[in-house]
């Protein structure tokens, strides 16, 4: 593997919301999760402790547990015999090197969230028509598959399926919605052993030497809704292991969801960072290293 040394990096290559990435040569980028939190496709400016280490690790087992069902950019996960600090090293991955298809693959399994805010407006989830009578956090018969686009900055939007044709191919856009709610399917069933709900989640794809690969995170309480399934009980929020207790406080400030954002509260990143290691523990079984 490409020795990385902290002192040595090159140019950041790009910065996302939440990671920063590098080329480290040999056709190989090294994945930085920061503590940087978004809500509503906004960056706010307060972060929260050990997120970026969460994000990269639960990236890295869903990775591994998904790897038979479609290949992922995960080379290894970064150590301090690379070269980097602990804190640098714990939340930072190798990886290899993919054209990005530019579109989100969002799974629902449940209603919430803006699906949910759209059928009580239009009795429709992007756009397709759904049953009367639908209470909020309702499973769905299937899950669906509701693309947006990838925006680089302000709000991503959604498309309709032929929209993505347009965009990436109708056999693309099948293989894509087939291979999400593959992914999607198999993540629910093995983390509802857990005691853990996912209620709906976003994953990106590219191609490498020509294949369908999985690349950038993967299944996290950032990309993902992630409720406690002793609480569950349609009808109500959900209570939840992921940033969706940030979203609400953010609401309650009555923020319009434009930046800037303000600075979220002690009490708002203590709570959201027990969240994510208790979301950690339950899927994996292990406390955060």
């Amino acid at each position: 593997m490409t020795t990385i040394r902290e002192t040595d990096l090159p140019d950041l290559l790009y910065r996302g919301k939440v990671r920063d990435t590098y080329d480290i040569g040999n056709g190989r980028l090294l994945m930085v999760a920061t503590d940087r939190i978004s809500a509503f496709d906004v960056v706010l400016p307060t972060g929260i402790p050990e997120k970026g280490a969460v994000l990269c690790q639960i990236s890295a087992f869903w990775f591994d547990k998904t790897s038979d069902i479609v290949p992922n950019h995960l080379v290894s996960l970064a150590t301090e015999q690379d070269g980097l600090s602990r804190e640098i090293a714990r939340r930072a991955m190798v990886v290899r090197k993919a054209d990005r298809i530019d579109v989100e693959c969002v799974v629902r399994g449940y209603i919430t969230g803006s699906a949910w805010a759209e059928y009580r407006r239009e009795g429709t989830v992007s756009g397709q028509p759904m049953p009367a009578g639908l209470r909020e956090g309702d499973r769905f018969p299937e899950p669906l598959f509701t693309p947006t686009t990838k925006a680089e900055v302000g709000h991503d939007e959604a498309l309709t399926i032929a929209q993505m044709e347009e965009m990436v191919g109708s056999g693309l856009t099948a293989e894509l919605a087939q291979t999400s709610i593959r992914v999607y399917n198999f993540a629910h069933d093995l983390a509802m052993r857990k005691g853990i709900i996912i209620a709906d989640t976003k994953m990106e794809f590219g191609m490498i030497d020509g294949g369908l690969t999985l690349i950038d995170e993967l299944l996290t309480p950032d990309s993902s809704r992630f409720w406690d399934a002793d609480g569950y009980a349609p009808g109500k929020s959900q209570p939840n292991y992921d940033k969706q207790f940030v979203r609400d406080w953010l609401d309650a400030q009555g923020w319009d969801h434009e930046p800037p954002a303000p600075e979220l509260s002690a009490e708002v990143v203590q709570k959201t960072h027990d969240r994510y290691l208790e979301a950690y523990r339950k899927l994996t079984g292990e406390n955060l290293s």
